[in-house]
C-alpha cells in the first residue's frame, strides 16, 4: 500500500494510525527485513491468540458425543481462509508473477481482504453451530453467568482499552522530540526542496 501525499487530508478528518505515530511509519527504509517480520508478527500474534481456544476445543473431547467431528469440519474452512490470508499477505501473489496485470483487480491486498472476510464468516458460523450443539451440555456443566459477572467482564474490557489508549496517547507527546523525520530530517528536507 502506498502512503498518501503530504498535502492529502485524511478521510473524514481522522488521522490514519500511521500518521499518528510517525516514528513507526518508515521502519522499512532502515531495515526492510525487520519490518516484514514485525508486520507478519502483527498478524500471527492475534491469529494465535484468537485461535488458542479453538485449538483446545478441537483437541479435547469435551462436550456431547459427536460434536467434535462436526466442529472439525466447520472450523476447517475458517482455518483454511486464515492461512490463505497470511500466505497472500506474505507472498504478494499474483502481482509478483505478472507485474502490472493486477494493479486494479485481483492483487494480493484485495484477495487478502476477501479471504479474511470469508474466514470471519466461517468462524462465526462455526461458533454459532458449536454453541447450538453444546447449549444443553454447557447448561449442566457451568452455572449461568449473572448480571454481576457480565458487568465485571465489561468493566475489565473497558479498563483495558482505556489503558491502551492512554499508553498510545502518551507516546504522541514524546514522538516529535525523538523522531528525526518530524524534526526536519532527510525526508522533510527533500520535500521542501521539491516545493521550492
Amino acid at each position: 500500500s502506498s502512503s498518501p501525499s503530504p498535502g492529502a487530508a485524511p478521510p473524514a478528518g481522522w488521522p490514519s494510525p500511521s500518521s499518528a505515530f510517525p516514528s513507526l511509519r518508515f521502519p522499512e527504509l532502515e531495515s526492510p527485513g525487520l519490518s516484514k517480520v514485525l508486520r507478519t508478527a502483527a498478524f500471527a500474534y492475534p491469529f494465535l491468540f484468537d485461535n488458542l481456544p479453538l485449538f483446545y476445543r478441537t483437541l479435547t473431547p469435551e462436550g456431547p458425543p459427536g460434536s467434535s467431528a462436526c466442529l472439525l469440519a466447520s472450523h476447517g474452512y475458517h482455518l483454511l481462509c486464515a492461512l490463505l490470508t497470511g500466505f497472500l499477505f506474505a507472498s504478494h501473489l499474483p502481482e509478483r508473477l505478472a507485474p502490472g496485470r493486477f494493479d486494479y483487480i485481483g492483487h494480493s491486498h484485495q484477495l487478502f481482504h476477501i479471504c479474511a472476510v470469508l474466514g470471519t464468516h466461517f468462524q462465526l458460523e462455526a461458533v454459532l453451530a458449536d454453541m447450538g450443539s453444546r447449549r444443553a451440555w454447557l447448561a449442566t456443566q457451568e452455572p449461568p453467568v449473572g448480571l454481576a459477572g457480565t458487568v465485571a467482564a465489561l468493566g475489565l474490557a473497558v479498563a483495558g482499552n482505556l489503558l491502551i489508549i492512554a499508553a498510545f496517547t502518551s507516546s504522541l507527546f514524546r514522538a516529535p522530540s525523538t523522531c528525526p523525520l518530524v524534526q526536519g530530517g532527510p525526508l522533510e528536507g527533500g520535500m521542501k526542496a521539491r516545493q521550492q
